[in-house]
């Protein structure tokens, strides 16, 4: 499989499971068209072209030609430095790597990740959440993550990457998307009254998380107790980033009774029991394998091997 078709195989899957839908997507992308028009000529060299196409900021080819063949990748969570150069020594040592795949954003993917953040309020939508509220609220969060990532590092494994010759790529939110539409079908087809319990017994069924749980990092109830009724359970596992803690009292209202996180800080979770909302957060790691073994199967059927290393655990679901 040629670079260029995974990494359009991967935005695929990420617009098939993307909760805003075929017209949501379509209004993202037209938005990205409407914008390059409406840009002066001197303006148009800054404009990431990309995002005609490609709806989501924090997936992109970093480093490597198109064209470029994989059979085997090395697939990681977290991609740094010491990961290109074990992509590097594999191949001294004989091993095919033809590509490394990160989840987490690297260079300009990292840098937009504000970009993909609005369609929390579109998942809040669903929930009971009104579009314009959620817009709002989003808007200044994503500018919030935009102005911390501004002074980061965004070329250090990128550079590595180049300079080894190393095709680097990454797969966020539809990765994300991936695992957000999977637990929340698990979720809606729960019991009425099933408890927190029921919930943490779902994951635990799961691969990835009951890997997770031998490392001592599986899901676990953050606020509330294991006999709790879960009542209307949200999934938030996507949209780039925490999103901020004012929306956790409006769910509530709309009569969101649990929260099933990747991972969550104290602040929100301190929100959520003002709120009386319980949280079952299912692990950080464990829910960007799932949601990259998602993404997987469908670059697996086609042909392609993979390596797994920093924190990302290959389960296929192929079979």
């Amino acid at each position: 499989m040629k670079l260029s078709t995974l990494y359009s195989e991967a935005v695929k899957v990420g617009m098939e499971n993307d909760p805003r839908g075929p017209r949501g997507l379509e209004r993202v992308l037209e938005q990205a068209r409407k914008t390059l028009s409406d840009l002066p000529q001197k303006d148009k060299w800054e404009f990431d072209r990309e995002s005609l196409t490609n709806p989501f900021s924090d997936t992109r080819i970093l480093v490597g030609d198109p064209d470029t063949e994989v059979r085997r990748m090395l697939v990681g969570i977290d991609i740094s430095i010491g990961e290109i150069l074990l992509a590097d020594r594999l191949r001294e040592k004989g091993q095919v790597v033809d590509l490394v795949l990160a989840h987490h954003p690297e260079g300009r993917a990292l840098a937009d990740l504000g970009a993909v953040m609005g369609v929390q309020a579109d998942i809040w939508r669903r929930f009971g959440v009104p579009i314009a509220y959620g817009d709002t609220l989003m808007a200044g969060r994503a500018a919030e993550v935009d102005r911390h990532l501004h002074a980061a590092n965004m070329d250090q494994s990128i550079s590595a990457a180049r300079i080894l010759d190393v095709p680097f790529m990454c797969c966020h939110t539809p990765a994300d998307n991936s695992v957000n539409t999977f637990l929340q079908k698990s979720c809606d087809e729960l019991d009425e009254d099933a408890t927190l319990e029921d919930i943490m017994d779902m994951l635990k069924e799961i691969p990835e998380y009951r890997e997770a749980v031998g490392q001592g990092v599986g899901p676990t109830i953050f606020q509330g107790e294991p006999t709790y009724r879960a009542g209307k359970v949200m999934v938030d596992m996507t949209g780039g980033t925490s999103g901020p803690e004012e929306a956790i009292q409006r769910l509530a209202a709309a009569g969101v009774g649990t929260i099933l996180g990747m991972h969550m800080s104290e602040e929100h979770r301190k929100k959520a029991e003002e709120a009386h909302i319980n949280v079952v957060i299912a692990g950080h790691h464990a829910s960007d394998s799932l949601g990259m073994n998602l993404v997987i199967d469908r670059l697996e059927s086609a042909g392609v091997d993979v390596v797994s290393c920093s924190s990302f655990s290959r389960v296929s679901r192929t079979q």
